[in-house]
Parts: C-alpha cells; structure tokens; sequence
C-alpha cells in the first residue's frame, strides 16, 4: 500500500524509530539502526517502505534500500519470524553477511542477534537457503571465506558487535587476502584504532 516514503525527519528515537513528515502527516517507522545513523532532524530522508497490516495495529517499516526491504521480506517468511524479530536481524547484520551465514550454512550468526534462539536461526538458513543461494548464483556474489567468519566470530568474542567485526573484516587492504587468520585479526582490529 505505502511503498515508500520522502519527506524531513522529525524525529527519531534510536535504536529504531523516526517520524517523517510528508505533506503535513507524520509516519512513525521503524527502521533498521543503519538507517538512523548520522541522521539530523530536519533531513529530507527517502526510505523504501513496507506495510504490515494486523488486526489491532497498521505498522510501517522503512528500509534505505530496495535490498534490505527484499531481504525483510524474505525473512518474514520463515516461520516464527515477525517484523520486529526481522528488523533486529537487518540491524545487526549487513545484507551481504546475511546472505554468506545463509549460503554457508553458518546458523550460529543469526544466533548472535538478540532474540534469535539457535532454533530459529536455523529455520532461518534451512527456509532462506534455496532462495538467497539462487540469487548469489545469478549475482555472482562471493561467498565468505572460512577465515573471514573466523575473524569475525573472533572479534564479536572479544565483544564488538556483528556489524563492527563485518566492518573491520571489510576494511582489510585487498592485498591482505591470503593472509591466515590470526593475521586477519591483527589487521581487523587496526581497524578500532
């Protein structure tokens, strides 16, 4: 129904709430935490929306690009997953390394998010395993390497966040590929410095 939304933000209450003004209405949606990051009130902000109808509320969810909106929608197809539980999933992992934990069958990421008990983190690779590796085949997206998922399970053990570890795991130099892990974490954890 609502597709998308562009107008000032007026305010926003982290971790996953704002309110849009267009044309004179105000929308509260509720946004993954990425979204909100670095954001004023006043900005003109456009977000990619979806609309869950329940029969006691009208809940609109905002999304930065079409991919997360996707990957939200994916998610709300496994069972025992709602918007909410869908959305802390989006706020704590990026789209690529949800969709390796799903192609590498690594449940134990999604165990991480807060309110995501190993059972349905595994619902989650087993039901979104068929459709997220299709689309990573025709993408040609790469898959991550074991070492990579090391240093990340590495630096979430050492208390960064998920979307920290992807972050530091991201900004080693390409030319730091090959290197084993835990010359990986030493280079990762520059990244914090």
């Amino acid at each position: 129904m609502i597709a998308s939304l562009r107008g000032s933000l007026l305010s926003f209450q982290h971790p996953d709430t704002c309110v849009i003004e267009v044309g004179g209405v105000g929308f509260k949606v509720f946004v993954p935490t990425s979204v909100l990051d670095g954001v004023e009130v006043g900005r003109l902000m456009f977000l990619h929306t979806q609309l869950i109808v329940r029969e006691d509320a009208l809940t609109l969810f905002g999304f930065a690009t079409e991919e997360q909106r996707g990957l939200f929608d994916l998610l709300l197809t496994v069972q025992g997953v709602g918007p909410k539980l869908a959305l802390a999933v989006l706020s704590s992992l990026s789209p690529d390394v949800l969709r390796r934990a799903v192609v590498n069958e690594q449940a134990e990421v999604f165990s991480r998010v807060k309110g995501v008990g190993k059972k349905t983190a595994e619902k989650i690779v087993v039901t979104l395993k068929d459709k997220i590796g299709a689309e990573l085949t025709l993408g040609g997206v790469a898959a991550a390497s074991d070492v990579d998922t090391e240093v990340i399970a590495a630096l979430t053990a050492l208390g960064y966040s998920v979307v920290e570890a992807q972050a530091a795991v991201q900004a080693i130099p390409k030319e730091a590929k090959g290197e084993n892990v835990e010359e990986r974490i030493r280079l990762a954890l520059g990244y914090f410095a």
